[in-house]
């Protein structure tokens, strides 16, 4: 039986796509999946071990500023389940963490797409997630997400999963 993992991203800023920290410019960005000839470019700066999430048939993205393939600045593992989609990873690409990240808005913009991926599917949105315990408040806060009882387990709802979706994707 796979071990349960609690989110612990933290959503730094919600932004219309990614934007750098110090000139404010934006950039375009891409969510597309990961294929093995990624797999290469992911190194020990990593928290979570991608290849073996990837190997064991987890369906994982990366987040790519367009044109620039090689640098994947987050990862996301979705699972999709009957009537929602549940995020079992998340991740910023270690130079998007702490107070000198490159780019405001990496985990925003793969929550964002884990929503669409879910309205796309017919499922409104509806995205599901464990979140560690401190940062529950946080994810109500920042992605208007609900805790399930007084579990770990939360959903972000289609109201709010709509307003990632139109902060991040033209639609």
């Amino acid at each position: 039986m796979k071990k349960k993992q609690f989110i612990s991203i933290e959503i730094d800023k919600l932004t219309n796509s990614i934007e750098n920290r110090i000139t404010g410019d934006s950039f375009d960005t891409q969510v597309l999946k990961i294929e093995e000839t990624d797999l290469k470019l992911l190194d020990k700066n990593w928290n979570f071990d991608w290849k073996l999430e990837f190997e064991n048939g987890g369906t994982v993205y990366k987040l790519i500023i367009e044109e620039n393939y090689k640098v994947i600045q987050g990862l996301i593992s979705l699972k999709y389940k009957d009537g929602f989609v549940f995020v079992e990873l998340i991740e910023n690409a270690d130079f998007n963490i702490g107070r000198n990240k490159v780019y405001y808005g990496v985990a925003g913009n793969l929550f964002a797409f884990a929503c669409k991926q879910s309205w796309d599917k017919g499922d409104f949105g509806y995205v599901a997630f464990n979140a560690k315990s401190n940062l529950v408040s946080h994810y109500e806060n920042f992605l208007g997400a609900k805790r399930v009882g007084n579990s770990n387990q939360m959903i972000i709802e289609p109201k709010e999963a709509l307003k990632l979706i139109k902060q991040y994707y033209k639609v």
